[in-house]
């Protein structure tokens, strides 16, 4: 067993860090957030589930703006733009099938 902040940060833009583990089909990260951080619009070939533990971030989800707060969750399909905002300091998981090659 091991602490998923064991494994060494990745960090995504500035203020994004994840912490990332890999099985055979999938990816799953453990993800600090500083609040005014911006992910811009993306997408990738992962089906996504993201995961709000603490905070809130204001995602735009296909074009439609998503506000997930401490307990929600969102399942991001394949090849959907994505992007967020966070506007508070936020804790998130995402799980990614299949797994994250960019982010080993």
């Amino acid at each position: 067993m091991q602490s998923i902040r064991n494994i060494p940060p990745k960090e995504l833009v500035p203020g994004i860090t994840g912490h990332y583990a890999h099985g055979t089909n999938m990816t799953f990260g453990y993800v600090e957030i500083k609040a005014g951080s911006d992910l811009p619009a993306h997408h990738h070939p992962h089906e996504q589930i993201t995961y709000i533990l603490e905070g809130r971030l204001d995602m735009v989800i296909g074009g439609k703006p998503v506000s997930l707060t401490a307990g929600m969750y969102y399942v991001i399909p394949s090849n959907v733009p994505h992007g967020a905002v966070a506007k508070t300091d936020c804790k998130v998981i995402d799980v990614f099938n299949p797994v994250r090659e960019d982010y080993k």
